[in-house]
């Protein structure tokens, strides 16, 4: 996968829809009064912003592997009742049992191990708290990759091999599958959708070239001739060639919650 390191590209590649993700996220999973919460794989905090705005008491722990996330976060959230510190999903620095509620956006499809990210997620969960996650359906209806990826394929076939439709937990029933067989009770998955408006071909396109992520780490391979020749596809191919016209591109992530046991 592609680093993500810089926390000021990250907001404005993927991070500004986060927040949107977020809000609908939190109320799929649900969010009570006085709760702790960990918020695993935080990275500038956009899920932690949707899950403080939810209620009004109870605590926020964000981590993530990235000290510049763990510090972008701190600065934006230095008056709320929330804290960060950097961490690995696969051992948590956490004690049994500490969390009421554990969430992850768009961060378990990235881990080496999703199934030790998964236990480690129950085990930090008190018996009966509940834990979910979310990817994005990047080979369905994650409109903004999609468009992306299939340009690319059409002017270098070896993009292929980078499709992020190819990742793992992004088709339906597959968060399902490891929550059961993480040992997740009451367990069910759903499908949640979001509009992504750009204002702007450049909107969209400005923020591949900052090379976040997969399809960011592809367009920084490509020769200057190869970028140029992956913009006109897309500016035809998403916005039939009127680059100054806004857009809404739908965007799902497939979510699932169960019960710790």
């Amino acid at each position: 996968m592609g680093a993500f390191t810089d926390s000021q590209a990250y907001e404005t590649f993927m991070g500004r829809w986060s927040r949107v993700l977020g809000d609908e996220f939190v109320r799929f999973a649900g969010v009570a009064e006085d709760e702790r919460v960990l918020d695993l794989g935080c990275g500038t905090g956009s899920l932690t912003a949707a899950i403080l705005s939810a209620r009004t008491a109870g605590e926020v722990v964000g981590v993530d592997p990235s000290p510049a996330f763990v510090e972008a976060a701190r600065d934006r959230f230095r008056d709320a009742d929330a804290r960060f510190e950097t961490g690995d999903a696969q051992q948590l620095p956490f004690a049994d049992g500490v969390f009421d509620r554990v969430l992850s956006m768009l961060v378990v499809n990235f881990v080496p191990e999703p199934g030790a990210a998964a236990s480690e997620m129950r085990r930090v969960t008190r018996r009966g708290g509940q834990v979910a996650a979310c990817v994005w359906d990047y080979g369905g209806e994650m409109r903004m990759l999609r468009f992306f990826w299939d340009a690319a394929m059409a002017i270098d076939p070896s993009a292929a091999a980078r499709h992020e439709e190819r990742m793992r937990l992004c088709r339906r029933g597959e968060l399902e599958a490891l929550w059961r067989d993480t040992g997740f009770e009451d367990v069910r998955e759903t499908g949640i959708t979001i509009e992504m408006r750009f204002g702007s071909f450049a909107d969209y396109w400005q923020p591949f070239l900052a090379g976040v992520g997969p399809a960011g780490t592809f367009v920084a391979s490509l020769a200057p001739d190869r970028q140029q020749a992956l913009e006109a596809k897309l500016l035809a191919d998403a916005w039939a060639n009127h680059p100054n016209e806004p857009r809404v591109l739908p965007a799902r992530a497939w979510a699932v919650v169960g019960t710790a046991t």
